[in-house]
């Protein structure tokens, strides 16, 4: 059966589902109390892991809230009720807290394992619609995620609670990631994989062109031979080395066309007379973001990577952070 299409209604019930839902999620502002700071502090306070629970659409709720709280440096896992019920129980020690997410504050599968729970010893966190509940009555602290209405037109679909429950999970995670200090460098490290992982773990020494691949040349070489060695290496640039190997200068495809407009015979010139002395450099140990912040600040296109000494060790391309993704 295919049910009669209104553009118009479809419209407005989509405006009137966004402001039910947003209506909903600003109304938990007012209502925290301190049992939200108690929540936060037990979570905090908890020498094992974080163990959500829920069912159904709840069971959705918890299974985000839990990959949120683990990937902001709390560990945390989900266990669905009845496989608890069946064993998964067996996951749950003194040492741990557990969060209960239930709309109703009645679900009889969470009720069940509630005194199994408290029986153990782990700490109690409760997120109902329902102050007066079992769940929140047995609660060592109480999170209100209640809704004045759902945002289906029935109001029977979970919509503006689901909403609700996971904007109060996610207030949690925050408050909890601020408390213990969770920098940008702790989520890279939580999220080796993502764009912020790339650029926060990446070192120089992870992408820069090393060995034979990094052109070079010394101060007495003529320009003739080294714009061979910048063609062979295909850097559109030379280093130019001393004797001991340290970098005194840099000489680019830039370079030569500036010097080609005056006319003279530049094929035996020495590439010292006409390199840029001082080039700018970065540290093998360096993040990789750190050397796209020079590139751009200065705007070029290439970069010496020197050891402390200033020794020339390798050579970085803008196309280098580009490939990997640093950029």
């Amino acid at each position: 059966m295919i049910a009669n299409f209104n553009a118009d209604r479809a419209l407005q019930l989509a405006r009137d589902t966004l402001q039910i839902e947003a209506q909903a999620v600003a109304s938990l502002s007012d209502r925290l109390t301190q049992d939200f700071a108690r929540a936060v502090q037990i979570v905090l306070q908890c020498r094992g892991r974080v163990v959500v629970s829920g069912i159904g659409k709840s069971g959705h709720i918890a299974r985000k809230v839990a990959a949120t709280l683990a990937s902001t440096g709390t560990p945390a896992f989900f266990v669905h009720p009845a496989e608890a019920s069946h064993g998964d129980l067996g996951m749950v020690t003194r040492e741990d807290v557990v969060i209960a997410f239930s709309n109703s504050g009645e679900t009889s599968e969470l009720l069940s394992i509630i005194p199994i729970v408290k029986r153990i010893g782990a700490q109690l966190i409760s997120v109902t619609g329902n102050a007066a509940s079992n769940l929140a009555q047995l609660a060592d602290v109480h999170l209100d995620a209640a809704v004045e209405k759902e945002a289906c037109p029935l109001n029977l679909a979970p919509t503006a609670s689901t909403t609700a429950a996971l904007a109060l999970g996610d207030a949690l995670a925050v408050a909890v990631l601020d408390a213990r200090g969770f920098g940008e460098e702790d989520f890279a490290r939580s999220h080796p994989g993502g764009a912020l992982g790339r650029k926060l773990l990446t070192h120089v020494r992870d992408v820069m062109r090393t060995g034979n691949a990094v052109p070079e040349v010394r101060e007495s070489t003529p320009l003739a031979q080294a714009l061979m060695e910048i063609t062979r290496k295909g850097m559109a640039m030379t280093a130019v080395v001393d004797d001991d190997g340290r970098a005194v200068g840099v000489f680019t495809d830039g370079d030569l066309r500036r010097l080609l407009e005056t006319p003279r015979d530049w094929k035996t010139v020495p590439i010292g007379e006409v390199m840029h002395r001082g080039p700018l450099t970065v540290g093998p140990d360096q993040l990789a973001v750190e050397a796209v912040q020079i590139m751009e600040t200065n705007r070029i296109n290439q970069l010496l990577v020197t050891d402390g000494e200033s020794r020339l060790v390798g050579a970085l391309h803008i196309h280098d952070l580009t490939r990997a993704k640093v950029i």
